[in-house]
């Protein structure tokens, strides 16, 4: 299926809505890591030089309703130091009358930036009536951000029904990208870790795909629970245990590679003296916190002759630098790796690999978390299929234009 690149839309003096992810960490009134913002300047720059007025929207945490804490204020101020002789005018709203008048009295070349989505439930519930009213501000579509592409969301998805759309450069780069992981290379490995216990459904299918999985983070003790193994005090629930004990069940099973040991702790504490535990001797009270040197020095034998890893979450507690251990090994191997493609997928994983400065070695690191992990899984997103879907409503209007 085709869809139009940017390129293919004639932008020139134009105004163009452009939906970027600037879903960005902050911590007391500031913002602690701007790469998804940077991330969106080549396609900014782009519009600017072809003299548009651009509608900047994004989405900013999970606010209930309107709210100061979660205004794109803090947004609009970033992207100034970044581009501090450009024009960028905050407005009140995302809709609406007065928005619609101070955009079309504007200056080319001007970035009006809306505030935050997700102040409206219709946002998240993919409504014609909010996407068109967001339609009605712009007379072309772009979408560049590609952190919520899995998501049917108003400005992701329904929008494209009614303005011609495309890609955004930076949209473009992360498919093109995460593309060289959908048929994997073979010896193939994925590398799965992190918090979270919600990857069960993807690690189904990605077993499908790749030779192994190695298996970190809470996802560990998920599988050791359902072989019967004591976690002591480790994280884990009753519906991943029972998924992991039916993949164990599975022909796929061979391909799970798990932890040897852990480094454990007795408290949940930065301060907590650490200790190396093998996989089936945690006590009650001990809680693992990171991969212990027996795991790191396993994982690295299978990823040496890997053609195609990707990677997912961080092994360990990495807030805490003694349980970021395991992590820092592993993405410093992978950086040696030569004739390998090392692709990180976004989320809590790219943030902690630019936290250490391990990241400039990996071939691709990802703006997308759940996006990301999803197209590696399924080879398409909910974004995606909109795009082509205008490409075949949009493309007689584009070809006379």
């Amino acid at each position: 299926m085709k869809r139009f690149l940017l390129t293919e839309l004639q932008v020139k003096n134009k105004t163009v809505f452009l939906r970027v992810d600037y879903n960005v960490p902050f911590a007391q009134g500031k913002i602690t890591d701007n790469t998804k913002i940077k991330a969106s300047l080549p396609t900014i720059k782009y519009l600017l030089q072809n003299n548009c007025k651009i509608v900047l929207a994004t989405h900013f945490g999970r606010p209930k309703s309107f709210s100061k804490e979660y205004s794109v204020t803090l947004l609009v101020k970033e992207l100034q130091k970044l581009l501090p002789t450009k024009r960028i005018v905050k407005l009140d709203d995302c809709l609406g009358k007065k928005v619609l008048e101070t955009i079309q009295k504007g200056k080319p070349q001007t970035i009006f930036m809306l505030e935050n989505l997700r102040f409206y439930p219709e946002e998240e519930r993919n409504d014609s009536f909010f996407a068109h009213s967001l339609a009605n501000l712009a007379e072309l579509y772009v979408n560049d951000a590609f952190g919520v592409a899995h998501r049917k969301h108003a400005s992701v998805c329904a929008i494209t029904e009614f303005l011609p759309s495309a890609a955004g450069l930076l949209f473009e780069t992360e498919i093109r990208s995460l593309s060289q992981g959908l048929n994997p290379q073979k010896p193939s490995i994925w590398i799965m870790g992190g918090a979270k216990l919600d990857k069960i459904a993807l690690l189904e299918r990605a077993l499908k795909k790749y030779d192994y999985i190695l298996v970190g983070g809470a996802l560990a003790f998920a599988f050791l629970k359902a072989k019967g193994i004591s976690i002591g005090a480790s994280k884990s629930d009753a519906a991943s245990n029972e998924i992991a004990r039916k993949i164990l069940r599975s022909k796929y099973a061979s391909k799970i590679i798990l932890p040897l040991d852990f480094a454990v702790a007795e408290s949940f504490s930065p301060r907590a003296k650490v200790t190396i535990v093998d996989y089936h001797h945690l006590q009650a009270h001990q809680i693992g916190l990171d991969l212990g040197p027996k795991t790191i020095s396993l994982f690295k034998q299978y990823l040496a002759s890997a053609k195609t890893v990707v990677w997912n979450g961080p092994l360990g507690y990495i807030e805490w630098a003694k349980f970021a251990v395991s992590t820092k090994e592993i993405a410093r191997f992978l950086g040696k790796l030569e004739n390998a493609i090392t692709i990180a997928g976004g989320g809590e994983t790219a943030e902690v690999l630019i936290k250490f400065h391990l990241h400039h070695n990996l071939t691709h690191i990802s703006t997308g978390g759940g996006a990301a992990l999803e197209y590696l899984a399924e080879g398409d997103l909910p974004a995606l299929e909109c795009l082509e879907r205008n490409y075949q409503k949009f493309k007689r209007e584009i070809g006379r234009g």
